[in-house]
């Protein structure tokens, strides 16, 4: 009999993972500062099964059609992201746990100018990152950081729901994609007929979303998006080359005027255990609105350099100050760096 899923995230918590994944013929394996660990006997094609079915309860038909599920649950007290998903055959599950609280925004090791994201009254803000870099848990504590200070409208689109609000001072509609509505451009149409301050999507996958995005920020909402990507620089190129050529001039004057700030994270391995984020911020100044505007992405890098009063800081600089303060190793500091030569010369 397989154990009980509270069992198995009682077990993640202990070790401090943060994903476990099920899959026929290998043990449970558990996440912790980055790497897996096994733990337990392996699983039967029978008890992925069990467990898929506890966890998809009347959505389990929908396996069967798509092949994969996704979803979001409280399991032994903890809000998990979880995706279902067949493979040879057989069930396998990957179950992210989330913070049992939305921690607050000063406790993420974030740059100094991100507490100015909050105040916004309008435009776009992207938060970029690969799977698993803790974007979900900084845009979190930026809504929360609202909610608890201002009294505004908040519209989430999620797919799935992982943290949930309580609502302080602001009012919060959370919906969640296939659920509450069809697709995030459907939602973010919507949302503008909705009296929304503030709107996050989970995602900006396609031309229809970034486009109602856009015009969401220039009509004078705050809105809040993540891409995976792992620049400033190519977060613009991304959002420009969904549109058709001939649209791309047009799309990089509205994104020069709109956007904000770009927040890119990724999670490194501390000494001693644990993880640590290591952020590029780019705070949108009046050069850099020009350099999106004509099309010359490729100096952005530089321009962050220059902005530092601004806020800005560059990733390679964010990983030297982490190494200084000896979070990080040197090898560390070197695989993560984009100019892996400019963070050599400052480590040892």
């Amino acid at each position: 009999m397989p154990k009980d899923l509270n069992v198995l995230i009682g077990t993640a918590k202990t070790y401090g993972a943060s994903d476990i994944h099920l899959v026929k013929g290998l043990k449970p394996a558990f996440r912790k500062d980055g790497k897996l660990l096994g733990e337990g006997a392996p699983l039967a094609a029978e008890d992925c099964e069990f467990y898929a079915r506890q966890l998809a309860g009347k959505d389990f038909e929908k396996i069967a059609k798509c092949g994969e599920l996704d979803l979001a649950a409280t399991l032994d007290g903890v809000r998990c992201r979880i995706n279902i998903f067949r493979q040879q055959g057989a069930f396998s599950i990957a179950i992210r746990l989330l913070a049992e609280k939305i921690p607050p925004l000063e406790l993420l090791g974030l740059p100094s100018a991100v507490a100015k994201l909050p105040r916004l009254k309008n435009g776009i803000v992207l938060v970029t990152g690969e799977t698993g870099s803790g974007k979900s848990t900084t845009l979190a504590a930026l809504l929360d950081c609202i909610n608890k200070s201002e009294s505004k409208h908040i519209i989430t689109l999620e797919d799935p729901i992982e943290y949930i609000y309580q609502p302080e001072k602001c009012v919060i509609n959370q919906r969640e994609i296939g659920k509450d509505t069809a697709s995030y451009a459907n939602g973010l149409r919507a949302a503008l007929r909705e009296d929304p301050d503030v709107i996050l999507i989970g995602e900006m996958r396609d031309l229809d979303t970034i486009e109602t995005a856009l015009t969401a920020a220039e009509t004078g909402h705050l809105v809040f998006a993540t891409l995976h990507t792992n620049s400033a620089a190519d977060s613009i190129d991304r959002v420009v080359d969904v549109f058709p050529e001939m649209r791309q001039k047009q799309i990089r004057l509205q994104l020069s005027t709109t956007l904000m700030a770009v927040l890119s994270q990724q999670l490194l391995p501390k000494k001693g255990g644990g993880r640590v984020a290591a952020c590029e911020l780019m705070m949108v100044t009046p050069a850099i609105r020009n350099l999106i505007r004509e099309g010359k992405t490729p100096q952005i890098a530089g321009a962050l350099s220059t902005s530092a009063s601004e806020g800005s800081v560059t990733m390679d600089n964010s990983i030297i100050a982490l190494y200084a303060k000896q979070i990080i190793s040197a090898d560390v500091a070197k695989e993560a760096a984009h100019d892996v030569e400019y963070v050599r010369k400052h480590v040892r």
